[in-house]
């Protein structure tokens, strides 16, 4: 018998039916043990030593795998074909040998990059040693990302209240956004205009032509700076001749992309899908691990963390035979596609994702999958199959205009394209993030010296526009650009930025929290070198040379920690003056805009006499006055120029939203201690409305704030009693009532927009079922052991993980749209375990009798009898104890 194992148990499922009885195969269910979350678990005095822990659902997979090693002929680490994967074996048979179970066993490592019959036994047909290089390459980043995080994160806990967390990567892509919003904020939009004439062939065909020189002088694109110059070029035209001067028509081509890495396939599901890149991954996963296809689990995609974008030859092969069937042998190029990475850093350590039969066409799988996964395989599908078709045969023809009127000669220029061959075109077309592609124009047939009729002069004023946002697809893609990060860690990076509430995403855009472009400025300031793109993107490089065994490990790490330790020493002394004198001058321009009148920005405008500054307080931060307390002015951090001339300002943590016109009550945005609120009015007690979890508090103006502060509304009568349900935000969350049935709103549904079916449908289902229709929950897969079906719920006190008898609640770290099968059984599993410890013994089911003496009742001055105290606690002492049975959620 060979035991060969696997991360995830539905990989281990699909593999065991490959290989039959003479294998065993054991899911590790991803890191066996990992470093304790506390200082010492990386000790850089003792040669970088890292302590090593075993988990509650770690020590259990080890313990099944020391069970099937008993035996066996043969030991087979098969984990995933990267870093992680070669770091997961490592681990196992580390934990093997400290369990002294594999006594002689042989032990072999093997990889394979798609999880079908054929690639598996391929695999073993070549095993190996375990690469030790890989795994130093491992140990380093998981060294340095904890060296960071745990001595950062504590300098960011004691100088910026409400700072949660600093990291390596996630730091420097935090930077990246506010960077951005910085841009955008500094920005100065400048007018230009350009000048459009529509004018007519000989045989009264119409095209469009652009003014683009006069005089023999070139216009560019910010050369006509004013309406003046605009109209005087307009009266020109009006009075000119045209003529065509020349034209041209050259061939182009235009060639497909290559098939999907890790990070195009995240950019392009965001793009054409609306997938966060989480989400990608996930359903990625799933489709390499394997989907249920006729009785049959069967891997759909190749291995989905990747840089490389070559193919195996049998995969080209395939997919050249699949275009000349389906779309005709032109469009099948007379050789095979060959594609290099560009990305910085790049490993190519195995194939780009594509499907692993690609003669199963979309069309065929569609009905085995839901439709994420279909979505997802169709669209690396067909990347896949348009990586290999023929090139695009396009025409591209400029006409050049001459505009004579009097002495003066003006110069337009008409360009149009027309696709001669669509080649790959016919299939896909790679989305863009920021700009769009005007549609294809096709020129009407002219010759050079025809005379041309004028229809329209338009002279358009345009002004220039900042740099957009980040898109999360926009941001990958720069993180790989600049060589930050690895394939494997973009999604996650992300996850934590949105989860830390360091970013939030406004119409698909990345837009930076005050409290994330505070902890940037602060990291500028004090740990500038740490969240420079060139610094991180060469530690990368340093890890690439560590698995390509060109470096030593201990001596990257040994370099970095020199300089870093004494970074964090320098911020011991670091007093908050200095901290918010920084972060006043790298955060000005947000804080203090300028004003129109040019007056100072910083001038407190009720004592007109002190300076206005950060301050740090206990809800975060806010912007005070410098003649505090004799002057009490306050306001938050991004307020509009009536807030900051406003002399009465905010309390701390508030934000005036402007006056309710029924009552001429002010209305506010504040911060308290259970979450952000509105508020109406100064008055002994307030009306107030509470923010619903899911509703950015930057996004609240004063129409949602009003609609929050008439809560509880009616939105339906009952089709039955015909009395009112009404909507309303408990102390749970959003809810339905009609009478005294009550009925919770999903998560992802708006409170303020909630129609009257589906609070019927809400209310009508608690009062038939007794169960609240608010979230049926998102169903994972099947636990391998137990045969129970996992499903992901959002519950009254946070989302969690049930098999319908156990609850588990998810961490912070992960979220009800990304946590996979694999993360889940854990939980499930460490909180079976914690049930089971607490279950009383049947010893314990039938105490014995109390012991403790029952003391003597005294008689008071009244003759009456009484306990004393000390007997009242030994009987309580006395009393066993229940057995707690709340189910975490």
């Amino acid at each position: 018998m060979k035991v060969l194992v696997v991360e995830s148990p539905a990989k281990a499922k699909t593999i065991n039916k490959y290989l039959g009885k003479d294998y065993e195969v054991v899911a590790s269910f991803g890191h066996i043990r990992d470093l304790p979350p506390k200082d010492g678990s990386v000790e850089p005095e003792n040669d970088f030593a890292m302590k090593w822990q075993l988990d509650a659902r770690g020590s259990k997979q080890v313990s099944e795998i020391v069970k099937a090693v008993k035996g066996a002929d043969k030991l087979i680490l098969a984990t995933d074909p990267d870093r992680e994967g070669e770091a997961i074996s490592w681990h196992v048979l580390e934990a093997l040998k400290e369990k002294k179970a594999l006594k002689g066993i042989p032990v072999e490592r093997v990889t394979f990059n798609a999880i079908t019959k054929d690639s598996i036994q391929a695999a073993l047909r070549q095993p190996r040693e375990i690469d030790q290089a890989l795994v130093d390459a491992y140990l380093a980043r998981r060294a340095l990302d904890y060296l960071v995080g745990f001595n950062l994160s504590p300098v960011l806990w004691r100088k910026l209240p409400g700072a949660r967390s600093a990291g390596r990567v996630q730091s420097v892509a935090l930077r990246l956004v506010c960077d951005r919003e910085q841009e955008i904020e500094t920005f100065k939009t400048q007018e230009y205009w350009s000048l459009v004439a529509t004018l007519a062939t000989e045989a009264k065909a119409n095209f469009e032509a652009r003014l683009i020189g006069a005089d023999g002088q070139k216009i560019q694109r910010l050369t006509i700076s004013s309406g003046a110059e605009a109209e005087a070029f307009k009266r020109d035209l009006e009075l000119a001749t045209f003529k065509v001067a020349n034209i041209e028509s050259k061939p182009a081509k235009r060639n497909p992309s290559p098939p999907f890495t890790t990070s195009t396939l995240q950019q392009e599901a965001s793009r054409k899908l609306g997938f966060a890149p989480a989400q990608t991954m996930r359903i990625a996963q799933r489709l390499y691990e394997g989907i249920d296809i006729g009785g049959e689990t069967i891997g759909l995609i190749t291995y989905m963390r990747t840089d490389g974008v070559d193919m195996a030859p049998e995969a080209i092969s395939s997919a050249r035979k699949v275009i000349g069937q389906e779309y005709g042998e032109k469009y099948v190029p007379a050789s095979p596609r060959k594609y290099t990475v560009k990305a910085k850093n790049a490993q190519e350590a195995h194939e780009a994702i594509r499907p692993t039969d690609i003669s199963k066409l979309p069309k065929q799988v569609a009905r085995h999958l839901d439709t994420e996964h279909a979505k997802l395989y169709e669209l690396i599908w067909t990347r896949t199959i348009a990586s290999q078709m023929e090139s695009a045969d396009l025409e591209r023809t400029t006409a050049d205009i001459l505009a004579t009127v009097g002495p003066r000669k003006l110069e337009l220029r008409a360009t149009g394209q027309v696709i001669r061959f669509d080649g790959f075109l016919t299939l896909y077309q790679e989305g863009k993030d920021d700009e769009t592609e005007e549609e294809d124009r096709r020129l009407p047939p002219m010759r050079k010296g025809e005379m041309l009729e004028r229809k329209e002069i338009a002279a358009n004023q345009h002004f220039t526009e900042p740099p957009p946002r980040f898109s999360e697809a926009s941001l990958v893609k720069r993180m790989e650009e600049l060589g930050i990060g690895r394939p494997s860690t973009y999604a996650s990076v992300l996850a934590v930025l949105r989860d830390r509430e360091y970013v939030r995403i406004e119409k698909r855009r990345l837009v930076p929290e005050d409290k994330g472009r505070i902890v940037t400025a602060f990291l500028e300031s004090f740990f500038r070198r740490y969240v420079e793109y060139d610094f991180t993107a060469d530690l990368e490089e340093k890890l690439d040379l560590i698995s390509n065994h060109e470096i030593d490990w201990k001596k990257v790490l040994a370099d970095f920690w020199k300089e870093f330790s004494a970074a964090i020493s320098g911020t011991k002394e670091l007093r908050i003056t200095e901290v918010l004198d920084a972060l006043n001058d790298l955060l000005g321009a947000h804080i203090f805009p300028p004003k129109e009148d040019g007056s100072n920005p910083r001038l407190c405008p009720k004592c007109n006499s002190g300076q206005l500054s950060l301050k740090l307080g206990k809800f975060g931060s806010f912007v005070g006055c410098s003649n505090y307390p004799e002057c009490s002015y306050t306001r938050t951090l991004s307020a509009s120029e009536a807030d900051a001339d406003n002399p009465d300002g905010n309390k701390p943590g508030a934000k005036v939203l402007g006056e309710d016109p029924e009552t001429g009550l002010e209305v506010s945005l504040r911060d308290g201690r259970y979450g952000p609120f509105i508020q109406l009015g100064e008055e002994e007690k307030p009306k107030r409305a509470s923010v619903p979890r899911g509703m950015s508090p930057s996004s609240i103006d004063l129409e949602k704030a009003l609609a929050l502060l008439s809560l509880p509304r009616e939105v339906a009568k009952h089709p039955e009693t015909g009395q009112p349900i009404l909507v309303n935000i408990g102390r749970f969350g959003p809810y339905v009532q009609h009478a005294k049935t009550y009925a919770s709103i999903g998560k992802d549904e708006d409170v303020l927009e909630i129609g009257a079916n589906r609070a019927i449908d809400l209310i009508v289902q608690k009062e038939t079922t007794g169960k609240g229709a608010s979230d049926p929950g998102r169903e994972l897969g099947t636990e391998p052991e137990t045969g129970a079906t996992l499903i992901v719920k959002s519950g009254r006190y946070g989302p969690y993980v049930t098999d319908g008898k156990t609850n588990a609640t998810l961490s912070k770290s992960m979220s009800v749209d990304t946590i996979t099968l694999e993360e889940a059984i854990p939980l499930i599993v460490a909180r079976r375990a914690i049930a089971a410890s607490k279950k009383p013994s049947r010893k314990a089911s039938a105490p014995k009798a109390a012991t403790a003496k029952k003391a003597a009742p005294k008689k008071t001055a009244a003759g009456k009898k009484t306990t004393t105290a000390k007997s009242k606690t030994a009987a309580k002492k006395a009393t066993p104890k229940k057995a707690s049975s709340k189910k975490a959620e």
